[in-house]
């Protein structure tokens, strides 16, 4: 599948443009390729976007709230083919790619509905004789950038609230997993999204995502990216000083206090540190055990980690896939020898895997690294890879400063039997989600970001929609009778 650039209520293939190739990351067959977008043509899907505007502002929000329903009726006719395609050009096994792309179309119902429910407000006066409403506008052309690990999930995170709130959206996509999402895009234009207020560029961030974040005609930007690439978006951004919502790293700890279910914390603290081989925002990369609980726990996890089985995520059965590309094996692999140079002891993983299956492909056992140190990088920087580092804590009050002491804030993890407890734990983590006996922290009718460095704004549920709206009061002088 060689794709190109759509814009304009079209496919194009513009002339002189870069070809990104496409290859299957674990068999290193060619897969496809993609045309990659550069500043003039941003500016082209720009200028037709703002056609858009008035179209999209116009419209009434049952249309809107009809578009993203069909939408979504057209991407779970397609979840098998769209599921398979995003397998051989992402790694994660059918099965996960399957359940992301029901929960984008789930968000773009979730919209549908919160689109029909913007309204406003009349607000009390300081006289008898005004009135004061207060109404919700689109703030106009609005652009996005989405990542490889789940392209098309967060796709939706940003077309849903975008559409509903009547905003033409330009999308830098990720050239490492065009392929899928053009399958998207499809869907998108047949609901009758209209022509001009979607686009999609793949691109580099340095240069598609630079151009849409200077660009002066675009109004808001939503990006889920790394915190360099979130500090570049914002510098970039600043010149029309433009609405922002940018999700950004995370280095989420998972506690583990003495009286939880170590069978059950072990399981979660595998799966969230290994599913999509570590390649998530809110992964697990710090594991922090009540010392008196700490060896039966590493034991257990330990064993969860070594069972672990990976192959081709097309194959029955396989639950856990390749990593992207070599760059993320290079990270994990210095991540991981910093932390035994510093002390800490490996118990699981730590290797490439032998064998035909995994010759060509970019493979790496699954990791786990004890006692590590506060130093170490799988301790203090986003890892974004298959490694979990394992601490021990002896006091609450060590626990909470140990899990607050980075910059990033976007997920944390509360295992234990003490509600109470841990509710008192939670207030006083700096995380814009804590999962308390439960290892996720995204729920779609509530709202999904960072606290310090992992980010600004809101995604999902009805928040996401303040990107997308500007407020207007229109005070007026009645008559009094």
């Amino acid at each position: 599948m060689d794709r190109g650039l759509f814009f304009d209520g079209k496919w194009q293939f513009p002339p002189k443009l870069e070809r990104f190739d496409i290859s299957d990351p674990a068999t290193g067959d060619p897969v496809g390729s993609t045309l990659l977008a550069d500043r003039e043509i941003v500016d082209r899907a720009v200028t037709v976007a703002e056609k858009a505007v008035p179209v999209m502002a116009a419209s009434h929000a049952d249309e809107r709230a009809a578009m993203l329903v069909r939408a979504a009726g057209l991407i779970e006719a397609r979840v098998e083919d769209m599921a398979v395609l995003l397998t051989r050009e992402q790694g994660k096994p059918v099965a996960d790619n399957r359940k992301e792309i029901i929960f984008g179309a789930k968000v773009l119902r979730y919209y549908a509905q919160e689109a029909v429910r913007i309204g406003g407000s009349l607000r009390p006066a300081m006289a008898p004789d005004i009135k004061n409403i207060v109404s919700y506008h689109p703030v106009g052309v609005a652009a996005a950038i989405v990542p490889w690990n789940y392209p098309v999930d967060l796709y939706c995170w940003k077309a849903g609230p975008a559409i509903a709130a009547g905003c033409p959206l330009i999308v830098k996509s990720p050239p490492e997993t065009p392929l899928a999402i053009a399958m998207l895009v499809d869907c998108l234009h047949e609901a009758g999204v209209p022509q001009g207020a979607i686009a999609d560029l793949p691109g580099h961030g340095p240069v598609a995502g630079a151009a849409l974040a200077a660009h002066p005609r675009v109004r808001v930007i939503s990006a889920t990216a790394s915190i360099p690439a979130g500090q570049d978006i914002m510098r970039n951004a600043a010149g029309n000083l433009k609405k922002l919502c940018l999700e950004l790293g995370g280095n989420a700890p998972l506690i583990v206090m003495a009286d939880a279910d170590l069978e059950a914390a072990a399981r979660a603290a595998h799966r969230r540190s290994f599913s999509n081989m570590g390649q998530i925002c809110i992964t697990v990369n710090r594991i922090l055990v009540d010392k008196r609980v700490h060896n039966a726990f590493v034991d257990i996890l330990a064993g969860l980690t070594e069972d672990t089985r990976l192959g081709h995520g097309v194959d029955a059965g396989v639950e856990y896939g390749p990593v992207l590309n070599q760059s993320v094996i290079d990270r994990v692999e210095a991540h991981q020898h910093d932390a035994l140079d510093k002390g800490a002891r490996l118990v699981a993983g730590g290797h490439r895997p032998a064998g035909k299956t995994f010759d060509n492909g970019f493979f790496y056992r699954p990791t786990v690294v004890d006692n590590a140190p506060p130093d170490s990088l799988p301790m203090r920087s986003e890892t974004y890879g298959p490694l979990a580092a394992v601490a021990a804590f002896d006091t609450d009050a060590a626990m909470i400063a140990m899990a607050n002491s980075l910059e990033y804030g976007l997920a944390a993890y509360l295992y234990g039997a003490d509600l109470e407890r841990l509710w008192a734990v939670a207030d006083r983590l700096e995380f814009g989600g804590v999962g308390i006996n439960v290892n996720d922290v995204s729920e779609l009718q509530a709202p999904f970001g960072g606290w310090k460095m992992s980010g600004i704004g809101r995604e999902l549920g009805p928040e996401a929609l303040d990107a997308y709206l500007e407020q207007k009061l229109v005070k007026m002088r009645v008559r009094r009778i």
